[in-house]
């Protein structure tokens, strides 16, 4: 793994969440996620399976984790199984899990080789009555490919049909959406290397780079601090920045522009989720500052409406009012098109059509019972933005907050925001040696730019 080791007990503090809210004689299992073909015989980086890793902390393909609470035998209340060590998977895929490094990392003592699993399987649920399956419940889900959870579930309905089967994903949610402390430092790391990307791509945006020159910048900072990118990174420039998931970045980012940024990073499977929006050239027009300031304010009154006991509806309706007034001071609307809107089709969706924010955790679009009330514990995303595309002008601003009994707590507070800030760190960037030779800068990246009749891009190097 590329982060610091956890401490178990966050798993361990997880697992008897879980079991607080099982009946009696009940049986869970959970497994990993499927590793994705793509063409040929290649396959996708395995994703680990976030609620299986909320309970274990383990990442590796094939695990599956068994808790029966009442158990007849001690041994048989939690069961970690896990694919076998052999010489040939470890030549070919690299190390996999010993059983005491299962057990170090998950805090379960019964760590077994999968082959076992049917045995076992079969026997505890002939001394089980409910079974806990899991599933993936995510409202905006899409799914049209049978995953390995899905498979086991079907399986498992045909060789046991009279047990009293039950949802886990219910459970799961509610416990997924209050953050403990070692989780919000997880997301705080997220955050920070996020912020660390942010301020290297200040110091290297100008007229004539590319936006996947600007993606590998920001790879550059992620992965030398252990992390990955959150989600596909979102870097659009001037139109492109009102495509709300535009991941092509492939233009030029040109003068008198703004650069959209919707990037984060993710440590130890948490992740953070970033937006900013600066001016290619270092100082925004009139026009975009006038946008850019409008967007801010909305983000800033939308943090300070994060309380508990706030419903999310609420609250995305007081920023939709929010974005109202804004537009109208912009000359976006006028007060007799409010007035004459379809309450269906309200006038601002033209230019805010998405929501203001969403839960934050193991997934960028996070698990949580959205339809209640907010709590102290959850962290959310705050995210509102204005697109005129008309213009070919888009801000989207957006930070990742804690909500707390005391107020909301931005983890993103030290992330440059203002425009002054933003314009001054891009303006006061030092000179560094380019990142190739003239040489290949002449004949690689730059040469199809002089082609098209733009200026060569100035590569710095950042530390």
């Amino acid at each position: 793994m590329r982060y610091e080791p956890i401490d178990p007990q966050l798993f361990i503090t997880n697992r008897a969440r879980l079991r607080s809210l099982l009946p009696p004689n009940s049986l869970v299992v959970l497994n990993a996620n499927d590793v994705i073909p793509t063409n040929a015989d290649g396959t996708l980086v395995p994703i680990c399976a976030s609620d299986l890793f909320y309970l274990t902390g383990v990442e590796q393909e094939q695990t599956i984790l068994v808790m029966y609470p009442d158990a007849d035998e001690a041994k048989h209340r939690e069961i970690l199984f896990v694919r076998e060590p052999t010489a040939e998977n470890q030549l070919w895929e690299g190390h996999k899990l010993t059983k005491q490094e299962a057990r170090k990392i998950s805090g379960i003592a019964n760590i077994q080789w999968l082959p076992e699993f049917p045995r076992l399987f079969h026997r505890l649920m002939c001394e089980c009555e409910h079974v806990y399956l899991n599933t993936n419940e995510h409202k905006r889900a899409v799914i049209e490919v049978e995953t390995r959870e899905a498979r086991f579930v079907a399986d498992t309905l045909r060789r046991y049909p009279l047990h009293d089967y039950r949802r886990l994903a219910p459970l799961m949610h509610r416990l997924r959406s209050i953050k403990s402390d070692i989780e919000i430092a997880l997301l705080q790391k997220a955050c920070d290397v996020t912020g660390a990307g942010f301020r290297r791509v200040l110091g290297f945006v100008q007229p004539g780079v590319l936006e996947c020159e600007v993606e590998a910048e920001l790879a550059h900072e992620f992965i030398r601090h252990g992390c990955r990118f959150a989600y596909p990174p979102i870097i659009g420039s001037g139109a492109n920045a009102c495509c709300l998931h535009y991941v092509s970045n492939s233009n030029v980012c040109r003068d008198r522009e703004v650069l959209l940024l919707d990037v984060a990073a993710a440590y130890a499977n948490y992740n953070a989720d970033l937006t900013r929006t600066i001016p290619v050239n270092g100082r925004f027009t009139r026009r975009q500052r006038r946008v850019y300031d409008a967007v801010l304010r909305v983000l800033r009154q939308c943090i300070a409406g994060l309380t508990p006991g706030k419903r999310i509806r609420d609250w995305q309706k007081d920023a939709e009012q929010l974005i109202e007034k804004e537009l109208v001071d912009l000359g976006l609307l006028t007060m007799n098109e409010i007035r004459r809107q379809d309450p269906e089709q309200p006038a601002f969706r033209k230019y805010f059509m998405h929501g203001v924010g969403h839960p934050l955790g193991l997934d960028v679009h996070d698990v949580g019972i959205t339809t209640e009330p907010l709590q102290a514990g959850w962290v959310m995303t705050v995210e509102p933005g204005i697109y005129i595309a008309e213009e070919g002008l888009g801000v989207r601003l957006e930070n990742d907050v804690l909500i707390t009994a005391d107020g909301p707590v931005d983890l993103m507070a030290d992330i440059p925001i203002e425009a002054e800030e933003i314009e001054e760190l891009m303006n006061t960037r030092k000179r560094a040696k380019p990142l190739m030779s003239a040489a290949q800068s002449r004949n690689g990246i730059d040469g199809h730019r002089r082609k098209a009749g733009r200026k060569p891009a100035n590569r710095l190097v950042k530390s």
